[in-house]
């Protein structure tokens, strides 16, 4: 077997030159004598790398500089709380649009600071589209309005991102942990965007925040340093000693991103990526995807079988054939492909090559 392709929905696939790089620097970086992951938080080398990759993240994604970026712990599980401990800022309420377990899990966090509103949610139909935002009933007086821009589990993605009438300035906060890179943003229409590191950005331990400045400074009392947007400001990330292996990694995975030419050929890459997969099961009656054809994932790709009983069988030959980790969630069922930034084009095509074969002996 001449390669393994890794469709796990995270801790995901890297990209391959970013893994070799770390190899050939794990017991000297650049000459250092020392590995990363041995460097002191505060000295110069590790300064160093994470000053380039704030860098390279602002020229990559246009982030404006009244936003502020931070590398932090606890993943994308810790903002559920850090989001209400520090934007509601006096207010009682915020908004959740509720489209699958994480966006779910959010609201239910949340819960726990203030009176969460639920704006819009497709429970009803277990989560297999994204409602449309003329239906949404925002509460006027709301702190925020929080939303996940794609259901890793579900496999459901906004394709659009919120608006509000210029009179309403509520902020949009976003759980991008799944799709955060995958394509252009408009960081300018956020008012906080948090993403876990190990689905599309580098290994697992780290949680990107960017959020716009003025928004930090006024906690719910009580609210731990550690939580404290402010105060992981003012410390630049480093109020304790930050996830450093797992930033030096996603600063790799940052430039591989612009060597491929940035996000617009990022996006251009999984467009194909994603219709490729979606073709084959759309022109076969042997496999289905669940979710509403506008609102289905280029990330992660749900699909089921006709014969539930053919599922092991269909991960056993999979995995014989170099095809990894395409088990669905167990909430779920059946099969989930991740077609992160770094599945390159090639996974895929072996992917349907085998899906082809495995229908036409066993329907």
């Amino acid at each position: 077997m001449d390669h393994i392709y890794n469709f796990s929905a995270g801790p995901a696939v890297l990209p391959r030159p970013v893994l070799q790089q770390a190899q050939q620097e794990m017991l000297d970086w650049h000459g250092s004598g020392i590995s990363v992951m041995e460097m002191s938080h505060r000295g110069k080398e590790f300064t160093s790398i994470i000053e380039e990759l704030e860098h390279d993240l602002r020229e990559l994604a246009g982030i404006p500089a009244n936003y502020k970026i931070l590398f932090l712990q606890g993943g994308a599980s810790s903002q559920f709380a850090m989001a209400p401990m520090n934007l509601l800022r006096g207010k009682k309420n915020a908004d959740y649009v509720i489209t699958g377990q994480w966006s779910h899990k959010a609201a239910q966090e949340a819960k726990r600071y203030c009176t969460i509103n639920i704006a819009a949610s497709s429970e009803e139909a277990n989560f297999t589209y994204v409602p449309k935002q003329e239906t949404w009933r925002i509460d006027k007086n709301t702190a925020y309005l929080h939303y996940t821009t794609n259901e890793t589990i579900g496999g459901v993605e906004f394709h659009w991102t919120p608006e509000f009438p210029e009179d309403n300035q509520i902020p949009l906060v976003a759980d991008m942990s799944s799709d955060i890179l995958s394509r252009p943003l408009d960081v300018s229409q956020y008012g906080l965007i948090y993403a876990g590191a190990q689905k599309n950005l580098g290994p697992a331990g780290l949680v990107l925040v960017i959020i716009r400045e003025d928004l930090a400074g006024k906690p719910l009392p009580g609210t731990p340093a550690l939580f404290d947007y402010q105060i992981q400001i003012d410390n630049h990330s480093m109020y304790n000693t930050p996830p450093t292996y797992a930033i030096y990694i996603t600063g790799l995975v940052i430039k591989w991103i612009k060597q491929q030419g940035g996000l617009s050929a990022i996006e251009h890459i999984n467009t194909r990526k994603a219709a490729l997969l979606y073709d084959t099961i759309d022109h076969s009656d042997f496999y289905q995807c669940p979710v509403a054809i506008p609102d289905r994932s280029r990330m992660n790709i749900p699909f089921t079988l006709k014969n539930p009983e053919l599922d092991a069988i269909f991960l056993s030959q999979a995995e014989a054939n170099g095809l990894v980790q395409l088990k669905g969630h167990r909430s779920v069922g059946g099969m989930r492909a991740s077609l992160y930034n770094a599945m390159p084009i090639e996974g895929v095509v072996r992917l349907v090559e085998f899906m082809k074969e495995f229908a036409s002996k066993h329907d």
